[in-house]
């Protein structure tokens, strides 16, 4: 029988390459195709997953920042939710090239991706063994910050560009600028150049000059650290970067540049500033800024849950606002409707602040910052006033901690057994930052303080000893809930507690609480100090340039009623 069959003859590379060669290259194409298949099975998927995004995202104003109270109560603002989108006409062709020269030069080249600078990003992130570079474009910041994707990974990476390519293929160059600028973080609170724009310059941004263009674009990078409300010395910097870099590409000379950059730099002033409704929220703002620059937190649509409690505070300004009106009535004095108010000249009424701590933990309750945010935005709580007889309870606090006797009514007897060192370091240690004047003086209150410090220093008293550091914001949230931020007490030990218990003995009893009013012997500042259940609340009274007042026997009767009025909460 037979077995002889036909040569098959082998394919036409086989009889091109040598034999030894035959089976890397099978290998080769074995491995090229599965490469390939596993290529277009990726691109598919990341393509499938972006087509769940949806586009119309890309053009809306994101979510402001919501702020609440302890009891989830929320709090009027103003500022970002009243945030305005830009359009593309009211963009200067300057602020344009001063942020392609920054931030993306090839931007109206490539098609959402720039390929060139993808590549060299790789090979050093691979030489860094991280993700040291991202080689990002407009577009890709753009998606990266309508969808809130900020893992630094590769799949991550992979989304950000399969997404990319859908927004650059649903929305024009011109569109994606706009949309980029109206969405970014601009710091100080600012999102979108047009909020950046009347923040920083007080201006619409259409309205911008060459140097503000470049120094909001030389913002971008670091919103926080080069706001030049922060540190103007390194927006400037910024800024002039910036424009060498646009002087590097063409889009200006040397005399231009040197021209803009001998420019002086105009900022709004403090009371231009777009500001919040209340000094309560303007020293949350104030406290968000340090903690978004401290964590780098630059998404929008924040929720902000604070310690403040809306119905205290509201209640002791009405009552603080109630009493002194009367004063004013009784003596004739200027108040906030005054003809010489409304003629434009400075506030020159009996002003007030307050701060309430809860004594545990050294959440801030209530701050009052004065008598009329509208009227004047200068926040009191932080202004240091003479203390008189008020310093009494910590000349007592340190006297019980050396061991001698606390004698109610005599801080001098007291401060006397141990000396105005000794008193000066123990307030130091509860809060109090001077100065301290170095002689027998400083027990008859010859020291300056301010309402939180003194409310800081009240609640170490109440709290034996132990001091709490103040703080506003107790959690941040994003837009989905995720928790970015969460605060804890921080308590240290400032004297003992026996030493503390026995200092509250100064204070008087008064309707369930501890309370001490006292005043300079200027006689130009009034004082309560106010122990409750749970808060420890500073108040002052007194004009912002110093008039006696203490003097009038009225004044510590409106203080009592109003001791009276706040019961035992």
């Amino acid at each position: 029988m037979s077995t002889w069959r036909p040569l098959t003859r082998p394919p036409w590379w086989q009889r091109w390459l040598p034999a030894f060669l035959h089976l890397p290259v099978r290998w080769a194409f074995f491995l090229t195709l599965t490469g390939l298949v596993l290529f277009f099975g990726m691109v598919f998927f990341y393509f499938a997953l972006a087509m769940k995004f949806d586009m119309a995202e890309v053009g809306r104003l994101p979510g402001g920042t919501v702020i609440y109270d302890r009891r989830g109560q929320e709090l009027p603002t103003s500022g970002r939710n009243s945030a305005k989108l830009a359009k593309r006409a009211d963009i200067p062709e300057f602020l344009v090239q001063a942020l392609r020269a920054r931030e993306d030069a090839r931007f109206f080249d490539h098609s959402g991706v720039d390929v060139r600078g993808l590549a060299r990003a790789t090979l050093r992130n691979l030489k860094d063994r991280d993700f040291t570079q991202g080689a990002s474009t407009l577009t890709m910041q753009l998606a990266r910050n309508t969808y809130e994707i900020r893992a630094k990974s590769l799949h991550r990476k992979f989304l950000e560009i399969a997404l990319t390519l859908r927004v650059e293929n649903r929305y024009s160059k011109d569109d994606i600028l706009t949309h980029y600028l109206n969405r970014i973080y601009f710091g100080s609170g600012a999102h979108g150049i047009e909020q950046a724009a009347r923040t920083y310059f007080g201006k619409p941004a259409r309205e911008l000059n060459p140097g503000e263009c470049a120094m909001i674009v030389g913002i971008i990078r670091g919103p926080h650290i080069f706001s030049p409300f922060r540190n103007l010395p390194a927006a400037i910097e910024q800024r002039d970067q910036t424009l060498r870099r646009m002087e590097a590409m063409g889009f200006l000379d040397k005399a231009q540049r040197e021209k803009i950059m001998a420019e002086p730099v105009h900022l709004v002033t403090d009371d231009q500033r777009e500001t919040q409704p209340s000094y309560a929220v303007q020293a949350i703002r104030r406290e968000l800024d340090r903690i978004l620059e401290d964590r780098d937190i630059r998404e929008a649509g924040l929720h902000v849950h604070t310690t403040l409690d809306a119905a205290w505070q509201e209640r002791l300004n009405s009552e603080l606002t109630r009493s002194v009106a009367n004063l004013e009535q009784e003596k004739s004095w200027p108040h906030p409707t005054h003809a010489a108010y409304v003629a434009g000249t400075e506030p020159d009424y009996v002003q007030y602040a307050a701060v309430t701590i809860e004594t545990k933990t050294g959440g801030i309750l209530a701050l009052i910052g004065g008598r009329d945010y509208q009227h004047s935005r200068f926040d009191r709580t932080r202004s240091s006033r003479d203390l008189g007889s008020a310093f009494e309870p910590f000349v007592a606090a340190a006297a019980a901690e050396r061991g001698r006797l606390v004698l109610p009514g005599r801080p001098v007897q007291t401060g006397r057994q141990i000396g105005p060192a000794e008193v000066e370091r123990l307030a130091r240690r509860c809060g109090l930052a001077g100065p301290f004047l170095k002689t027998e003086d400083l027990f008859r209150g010859s020291v300056a303080a301010t309402p939180l410090e003194m409310s800081v220093g009240l609640a170490t008293l109440g709290n034996k000893g132990k001091r709490a550091k103040p703080y506003l914001i107790r959690e941040i949230r994003d837009a989905s809930g995720e928790i970015l931020y969460s605060a804890k007490p921080v308590l240290s030990v400032a004297l003992s507690a026996n030493a503390a218990t026995e200092a509250t003995s100064v204070l008087t009893r008064h309707a369930g609480t501890r309370c001490f009013t006292g005043a300079t012997g200027s006689e130009r500042d009034a004082w309560t100090l106010r122990l409750g259940p749970a808060g420890s609340t500073a108040i002052w009274i007194g004009f912002d340039k110093p008039v006696a007042i203490a003097r009038e026997p009225r004044v510590k009767a409106l203080l009592e009623e109003f001791v009276d009025r706040l019961g035992n909460e």
